[in-house]
């Protein structure tokens, strides 16, 4: 039998847009992940029950119930659930400043890191002008990106046969159109701009799908990423370094493992 190995501990993880209730969310590589980290604290940013695609098409399989199982053990076990409700899971933002146990929800929130560091974290679709202003483009964009994320589980399905790795094609049309390219600057930008309204030193948020740290006019950026597209996470360390995670690597070893053992049983 093979042996388990040791978690990673860290001392905070952010996770954002992982749309549970979404055909392409890939819940079975999250739950991978939550049950190889510990951390004291877990930072939900977000979009992580997907309303609109649930009301739109019913789905829910077994591994997303456990994925809020496994988030809600670990609130259990003393880990620090912080839930920021993005636009997909807004109905959850008429629940702010109630307290469920270990389990919190706020409209936004200021971690301080270890060393020192204040964080605004908020999921941050208030600066995505098309949400905010017309919920019919957005609805229209979204189903436009679902039909990607649809042709992208084909695409990688053929890549997997001929033993290519995983590739995301949402990801790779957004960083090759223009105007994708210039909404995803002018959406850094503003947060970083209200940040330093704030006064704090960075913010940390999700929504766009793009995984990101960076520097903007002394305000550090952070991006979580998603778990659609690329499986992307923020850790803070015990020391208050901060790193980004992409998980599919890791998953697809632990899946290759797990193909292994059953072989051999089989055997």
């Amino acid at each position: 039998m093979a042996k388990s190995r040791a978690p990673i501990k860290v001392r905070s993880v952010w996770i954002s847009d992982v749309h549970l209730g979404f055909r392409g969310c890939q819940a079975e590589a999250l739950l991978h992940f939550l049950h190889s980290v510990e951390t004291d604290y877990l930072f939900l940013v977000g979009d992580i029950v997907d309303f609109w695609s649930i009301k739109k098409s019913p789905y829910w399989p077994q591994e997303h119930t456990n994925v809020i199982r496994s988030i809600l053990g670990k609130a259990k076990h003393g880990t620090k659930v912080i839930y920021v409700p993005g636009n997909h899971d807004e109905a959850l933002r008429d629940c702010a400043g109630h307290v469920f146990g270990n389990l919190e929800i706020h409209l936004d929130y200021v971690h301080t890191t270890t060393d020192g560091r204040k964080l605004l974290i908020m999921h941050g679709d208030e600066f995505d002008v098309i949400v905010k202003h017309s919920r019919l483009i957005a609805k229209l964009g979204n189903a436009a990106y679902d039909f990607l994320l649809w042709l992208n589980r084909y695409v990688n399905g053929m890549r997997k046969f001929f033993g290519y790795s995983y590739w995301s094609l949402a990801a790779y049309l957004k960083l090759k159109v223009k105007n994708a390219v210039s909404f995803i600057s002018s959406f850094e930008n503003a947060l970083a701009r209200m940040a330093k309204d704030r006064g704090v030193d960075g913010v940390v948020c999700g929504h766009i799908h793009h995984a990101e740290i960076r520097e903007i006019d002394s305000i550090l950026y952070c991006n979580d990423g998603d778990w659609v597209e690329s499986c992307t996470t923020l850790f803070e360390h015990q020391d208050g370094s901060l790193e980004l995670i992409n998980w599919t690597d890791k998953f697809e070893q632990h899946k290759n493992v797990e193909g292994m053992i059953a072989a051999k049983k089989a055997a």
